[in-house]
Order: C-alpha cells, then sequence, then structure tokens
C-alpha cells in the first residue's frame, strides 16, 4: 500500500460517512476477527477504509493502540487468504488519534477469512455461506461487477451532472467544504489510472446513455390489457436518479391520483398504486439490472388493469427463492451504496416485502415476482381503475386553481398529462355546473371558484 491518508483527507472522509467503501468502528472490538471480515470485504469490492476511534454518527473519539495490540491485528489481517497489503497508522484528528486500515481492491479474489468469503453489499459486509451464493460470487469476479469497470470515455470536466452532483451532496449529508473532487475520491469512484467507473458514469453522468445505450427507462402505455395497441412510449435517460423521477411523474400523470387535505397542512397524493411499492420496484431494477446485457433496457408498461416493471438480469444464485425477499445481492454494489446514501433504499432486501405490505394496505392483489431471465414486478390496478376519471381529473384541477388561480390551460393540461382538448372538456363542463368560471383573458386572466367549491 503506497497511500495514507493526511488530516484533512481523513477529515473529508468522517464526514462524507459509512458507506460501501467506509465503515467505522468507535473502539477495537474484542473479537479482531470482526476487522478482519470488514477488510476482507473490501478486497473482495472495490477496496476500502476503516477507520477505529469514529462512531457510526460521524463523530470522533479516538482510539488508543499500543503496540501488542497493533501486532495482533495485523496478525488477525494476515490470516486472509491469499495474502492482501493492507496500511494500519494512526492520524491525529482535532487532538485525537484515528486509527486507518486500507486495502485495495484485490487482483486476486476471491479473499477467504477462516473458510468463508465476505463480500460487500451497501454499506454492509455480508458472508456467503451458500454454495449457490459462492458460485455467484466466482462469477461476478470472473466478468469483474459492471459498475466497477472503467469508463474510459467519460470525460470528468464536461461529462458530470453538477447540478445533481451539488444535490446529492444535500441529501447525503456531506460537507460543503468537502470538495468535489475529494467527493469522488472517498466513494471510489474513480480507478488508479484516473478513469471514472462505469458506477460513477451511470450515477452522477448527464447522459450516461451515450456511454452505456440500453442504460435508460422505457416507458409505455397500452391501450388495454394487451400489448397490441402502443398510445404512448417515452424513453428517459440522464442520472439514474433522474430516470427514476422521470418514470414516477410519468406514471402519475396516467394513473388516477387522489388528493386530501386535512385543514391548512399540506395536500396528501393517494395513488391508485401505492408510490411507496411503485418507487421501490424502479429503485430495485436501477440497482440490480444486469448492465452487461447490451440488448435490453428496464421498462415500465402500463395496461388497464396492471403495471409491470422489468429489469434485464433475473434472481442472481446468490439468492435463492426461499431467501427471496429478506436477503439482497447486487449486481453493482457501487450503484446500490449510491442509492443508500441519499435514502432510497432504506434496509438490505426489505424492498419486497415493502411492496406486499403496500399493496396488501392498498386491498389490492399480492404483487407478483417474475424471475427467469428479466425480473419482473407486476402490480395490479384497482378492478374499477380506467385510466384518469372525469370525477379525478376534476378535483386535480380544483386543487391546482386553488394553489394557483391564474394557471392557463396549457398549464393545467401539462401538470394533468392530458391534451388541451381534454382539458377545455373538463373546464367547460365545470363552468356549466357553476363549479368555476375565468374573469379576464386566456392569458392573462385567472379563475374564480364557487364558494361552496373553495371549502
Amino acid at each position: 500500500m503506497k497511500k495514507f491518508l493526511n488530516t484533512a483527507s481523513l477529515l473529508s472522509l468522517i464526514q462524507s460517512g459509512e458507506g460501501y467503501n467506509v465503515e467505522f468502528k468507535i473502539r477495537v472490538p474484542s473479537k479482531l476477527k470482526e476487522l478482519s471480515e470488514e477488510i476482507c470485504a473490501f478486497s473482495n469490492a472495490a477496496g476500502g477504509v476503516l477507520l477505529i476511534g469514529v462512531s457510526d454518527d460521524n463523530i470522533i473519539h479516538g482510539a488508543e493502540i499500543d503496540n501488542t495490540k497493533r501486532s495482533a491485528i495485523q496478525n488477525s489481517l494476515n490470516e486472509i487468504n491469499p495474502h492482501i497489503p493492507t496500511s494500519l497508522y494512526p492520524v491525529k484528528v482535532e487532538g485525537k488519534t484515528v486509527w486507518v486500515i486500507e486495502v485495495d481492491s484485490g487482483t486476486q479474489k476471491p479473499y477467504v477469512l477462516s473458510g468463508a468469503i465476505y463480500v460487500r453489499q451497501g454499506p454492509n459486509t455480508q458472508k456467503l455461506t451458500t454454495v449457490e451464493q459462492m458460485r455467484d460470487f466466482f462469477q461476478q469476479s470472473d466478468r469483474i461487477y459492471f459498475d466497477e469497470a472503467p469508463c474510459p470515455a467519460f470525460d470528468l470536466a464536461k461529462d458530470m451532472d453538477l447540478s445533481w452532483f451539488e444535490e446529492f451532496r444535500l441529501e447525503s449529508g456531506l460537507s460543503k467544504t468537502v470538495s468535489q473532487k475529494q467527493i469522488i475520491q472517498n466513494l471510489r469512484l474513480i480507478l488508479p489510472d484516473g478513469n471514472i467507473k462505469n458506477g460513477g458514469a451511470l450515477f452522477f453522468g448527464s447522459a450516461p446513455e451515450q456511454f452505456v445505450e440500453t442504460a435508460v427507462v422505457r416507458c409505455i402505455a397500452f391501450e388495454g390489457e394487451t400489448k397490441t395497441q402502443i398510445i404512448d412510449d417515452k424513453t428517459f435517460g440522464g442520472p439514474l436518479i433522474k430516470q427514476y423521477e422521470q418514470a414516477m411523474q410519468w406514471l402519475k400523470n396516467k394513473l388516477d391520483v387522489r388528493y386530501e387535505i386535512e385543514g391548512s397542512g399540506p395536500r396528501k397524493e393517494l395513488w391508485e398504486i401505492p408510490e411507496t411499492a411503485l418507487k421501490e420496484a424502479i429503485v430495485n431494477a436501477l440497482c440490480h439490472r444486469d448492465y452487461y446485457d447490451k440488448g435490453a433496457r428496464i421498462t415500465v408498461e402500463l395496461f388497464k388493469d396492471r403495471v409491470e416493471i422489468t429489469n434485464p438480469g433475473g434472481l442472481t444464485s446468490a439468492i435463492t427463492e426461499a431467501e427471496f425477499g429478506t436477503k439482497s445481492h447486487s449486481r453493482n454494489p457501487l450503484i446500490f451504496g449510491l442509492f443508500v446514501r441519499i435514502h432510497m433504499v432504506e434496509q438490505v432486501g426489505s424492498g419486497v416485502g415493502r411492496i406486499k405490505d403496500q399493496m396488501k394496505d392498498a386491498g389490492l392483489p399480492e404483487p407478483q415476482f417474475k424471475t427467469d431471465g428479466m425480473f419482473t414486478v407486476v402490480l395490479k390496478r384497482p378492478v374499477k381503475s380506467s385510466g384518469k376519471s372525469s370525477v379525478v381529473a376534476r378535483e386535480k384541477i380544483i386543487i391546482l386553481i386553488k394553489e394557483e388561480p391564474s394557471l392557463t390551460r396549457e398549464e393545467l393540461a401539462a401538470a394533468l398529462g392530458i391534451t388541451i382538448k381534454g382539458i377545455d372538456y373538463h373546464l367547460s363542463k365545470m363552468k356549466k355546473e357553476g363549479i368555476l368560471k375565468r374573469e379576464g383573458s386566456r392569458k392573462t386572466g385567472t379563475w374564480v371558484l364557487n364558494p361552496s367549491t373553495r371549502s
């Protein structure tokens, strides 16, 4: 190991918090094997840094390690097989001593400790215990995780979405004093040769589809319950988070969404299919899809009776049918870890359970999961739902006008995701029924709601 963190770099790392490649320990654990397990997992992934003397909430406590304990730690690390170089050294931070253990991604994977393989899944270390899990790891090690491979055509100066990068900094609680360059280094998005990793390009690139053609989300709406007639077809690119947001907005414009207002508080949106269930399914697709598959992309398909969200790659062999829904094994642990940092993934392996719970609470059929070759989540719509009903459309129009009386027909149509002709139909009916009227011209006038409607 050639590199040693200085005080500024270490403080920046602490401010960035734990993650896919950073682990904190408030003190040396009584069982030194715990440290070796973390380092073994880092070496089987993208490498990482373990800090002793820092708590999970990023507070520096400091730690004292004498020569005897230091030697014992090094002996424990030497039990990782094959041997991998590590660096163990102290750094003074804010008057306290933090001990650092650094390890690079190994070139002779898999690395084994006491006969077991440890891997990094998001911010956690996982022990592989079954033959299926180990077989999948060997397969992934042989082909290398896609998100860890280099993206040589990506230019950090030109291809980064800097506004999203700053939003990510805010969402993940990173200090404004840490430079973008330092954050990129802390998150290990850069390879030693200076190339950004595919995971970094997909997550932070303004147009990652330029480098990975199928790294997009295609949203398709069909007329009925089959794929006979397409009525809408959109493809969304950009950073993975933007793909998620655009796909969710597309669904919101197509599905029935009711609004509830209690007192003077914010309005509550009630989607015909629970929003959380749709979110979990789409984020799961973005995290776990097989990006090596050059012939397929993530699809969100809307039918009269259901929504289907599909991504290339079925269950990894590391997850058995019995474990499905309780364990997670990502094909793209770097991307998964970045989603964890912005709280888009709440708990490893819990997404399937949340989808089931949300559908059950909404009184909808249990979701279906198809895992052969492609991974598909099927979410049934309410039986009586047939797209945007007149009642739901009117509710939305009233809500929007209450918030902004000067909205134009074009703005209302865009907000509801329907045509100008469609909005004219609803406005005309509402005028005739005395629900609202227009004062002034189309461009500069305002809508006035009937007092009974306003209440």
